[in-house]
């Protein structure tokens, strides 16, 4: 989590730097124009860092894991997979121009290491930060003034922000939430015994079984797998679906059908491209006043630890795969 006070403070300062910098308001407002929820821009975090991690090849998913010359690419994924969500046209100068003005792009996975070139004072920064580790992320824009950066003596002169001033921030999002990495957050024992198995089927079901009511996303389920026809290894006919069903758990996917489920039951929604787990049981009168859905023409409810094992009823059709 980033310090309060430096939120606090750049709530302080962002109307003055909106009145004094009429190109800041302007780039302000056509960002979270495009993306009012931060949604989007979280999403291309956590794809870039899922593409440098690369754990279906590589099985990380761990940023300490990565290559140094791996780190140092992050900040230019960044900015290119950005570019490719909003289609920001090309920068004159800068990297990119948005509504006409040019702005630079600087990633950090570390809060305030944003490196500044030289040429980059006196234009604006979309200066970055995401942690996997936080889970957290934030995105501001910074009007570059020379007096305001640390001075070095690096090869390529570039500078970072001196901590002082970095309330002259205007956060666009700040300290959000970053989708969670959830191999990394995992209980050691668990995710110990989701790796042990040599099968990717029975690494899954592993997955499934262990982590539940928690979003799990396609790259994890990559990962896991670590085999090119991952997403039939989920599904029914043979995937975790049917060898979990036995076992009273329903894995719920990104359709309306299933998200109307995991509503229903009160767990976790699962997102675009995410899964839920959840164990089931059919609702008796000790299960009054508990969430319950309609599946199969019986009322279900989240099972407890104390509820016997029963199979679990099939989950609504739906009328694409994903």
């Amino acid at each position: 989590m980033l310090p309060l006070d430096i939120a606090a403070a750049g709530n302080i300062h962002s109307q003055a730097l909106l009145l004094e910098d009429p190109e800041l308001a302007v780039v302000q407002g056509h960002l979270q124009q495009l993306d009012p929820t931060g949604e989007r821009f979280a999403r291309v975090l956590r794809d870039t860092i899922d593409q440098l991690l690369n754990g279906e090849v590589t099985g990380r998913y761990d940023w300490r894991d990565l290559f140094k010359t791996e780190k140092t690419h992050a900040g230019t994924l960044v900015e290119i997979n950005l570019q490719r969500e909003f289609r920001f046209d090309d920068g004159a100068k800068m990297d990119y121009q948005i509504k006409g003005i040019d702005v630079d792009c600087k990633y950090s996975q570390n809060f305030g290491g944003w490196m500044i070139p030289p040429e980059a004072v006196g234009h604006l920064c979309l200066l970055v930060w995401a942690n996997d580790y936080d889970s957290r992320w934030s995105a501001g824009l910074l009007r570059i003034a020379p007096e305001w950066l640390n001075t070095g003596n690096n090869r390529d002169l570039k500078l970072t922000v001196k901590a002082e001033h970095r309330n002259k921030v205007l956060w666009l999002w700040h300290s959000a939430e970053l989708p969670e990495n959830i191999l990394l957050h995992m209980n050691p024992v668990d995710r110990e015994a989701v790796f042990a198995p040599t099968s990717g089927q029975a690494r899954l079901n592993e997955l499934f079984r262990r982590v539940q009511q928690r979003r799990i996303g396609r790259n994890v389920v990559r990962t896991v797998a670590q085999q090119k026809d991952y997403m039939k290894r989920v599904r029914g006919n043979g995937g975790s679906r049917s060898a979990l069903q036995r076992e009273g758990i329903l894995i719920m996917g990104d359709y309306d059908s299933h998200r109307q489920v995991a509503t229903q039951l009160g767990t976790a929604v699962p997102g675009e491209g995410e899964f839920i787990s959840v164990r089931v049981v059919k609702a008796c009168e000790r299960h009054a006043g508990k969430p319950q859905a309609a599946l199969n023409g019986s009322l279900w409810t989240v099972a407890t630890e104390d509820d016997p094992v029963e199979p679990a009823p099939p989950l609504p059709a739906h009328t694409a795969a994903r």
